[in-house]
């Protein structure tokens, strides 16, 4: 169940109005519920990662921010099908360590890049909705775990090698079935419904509510955002059209090669009761075929 109130989607949000220090409450219910733990942000950075453009109709969206912890973190919405998303995705997170280590600074200056990828659109193959990576070294042969040694903890404030390296989280919005099993999947409700469900506990979503609601934008606001709407239905209809128009190719194409060989046995002397049999056709079809080559 949802609630009837019509709340902005989040990219659109992430936008126009989360980049705003007074609805980083918003934004940060969220990441506190994905990451189980408190995230307060500090600031949006820039980056080459997250520069806007106008023109795309398939809306890179990003925001990238740092936490209280010194952490980056880059939260990307992706409305269309891209087949090398994921290089994309580790792309990104290389840009962000690069440029947000000085020249001349030790490795330990590296900062710890946590990357949210929110997906309308089937991302890669499996079952569920929420995927979660991180870097772990595994023994060839004993299959252990490779740790930080006790000094390594003390210096640098971490207690495995994963806690250094890129996290990455995938959420396919579309894979999620509306059953509600945890806060998450209340936000997970908002992405794919841009409602609250009903009774709601999930931090941030008290805020989204009173800051998102479409009701409250301006009519200048109002206009923009119908237009980046119909924008998305107009993406979505030209990825229809393309599914159709592949369809459509494909099948000539296995038509083509089936005339072909119904040709090629017709002229070694096949019968035609015998190719219609062999093709599952009826004769008269391939007495048609036959008749006009």
């Amino acid at each position: 169940m949802k609630n009837n109130q019509s709340l902005i989607r989040f990219d659109w949000a992430m936008k126009k109005l989360l980049r705003n220090k007074a609805n980083f409450d918003v934004l940060e219910g969220f990441l506190s519920e994905l990451l189980s733990e408190d995230i307060v942000i500090i600031k949006i950075l820039e980056s080459e990662a997250n520069k806007k453009d106008k023109d795309d109709k398939h809306n890179q969206v990003d925001i990238f921010v740092e936490n209280s912890k010194g952490e980056l973190i880059i939260i990307e919405i992706q409305n269309s099908k891209q087949w090398d998303y994921f290089h994309r995705i580790l792309y990104g997170t290389s840009k962000a360590i690069t440029e947000y280590i000085g020249i001349g600074d030790a490795y330990a200056k590296v900062k710890k890049i946590i990357s949210i990828t929110i997906a309308y659109f089937d991302l890669g193959q499996g079952k569920d909705y929420v995927y979660h990576g991180t870097t772990q070294f595994r023994g060839i042969h004993y299959g252990d775990l490779l740790n930080l040694a006790k000094i390594q903890k003390e210096t640098y404030d971490v207690e495995k090698i994963a806690e250094i390296y890129p996290e990455y989280w995938i959420i396919k919005v579309d894979k999620f079935d509306g059953v509600i099993q945890n806060k998450l999947d209340e936000w997970i409700y908002f992405f794919k419904h841009s409602a609250l469900p009903e009774n709601y506990s999930a931090k941030g979503l008290n805020e989204a509510q009173e800051k998102l609601d479409e009701m409250q934008l301006s009519p200048e606001d109002k206009i923009t955002y119908n237009s980046y709407l119909k924008s998305l239905m107009d993406l979505a209809s030209e990825q229809h059209t393309q599914i159709v128009d592949a369809k459509e190719l494909i099948k000539q194409g296995i038509e083509k090669r089936e005339k072909e060989v119904i040709l090629n046995m017709f002229s070694v002397g096949i019968p035609i009761v015998q190719i219609s049999e062999a093709m599952k056709m009826s004769e008269q079809e391939v007495r048609i075929i036959v008749e006009r080559q």
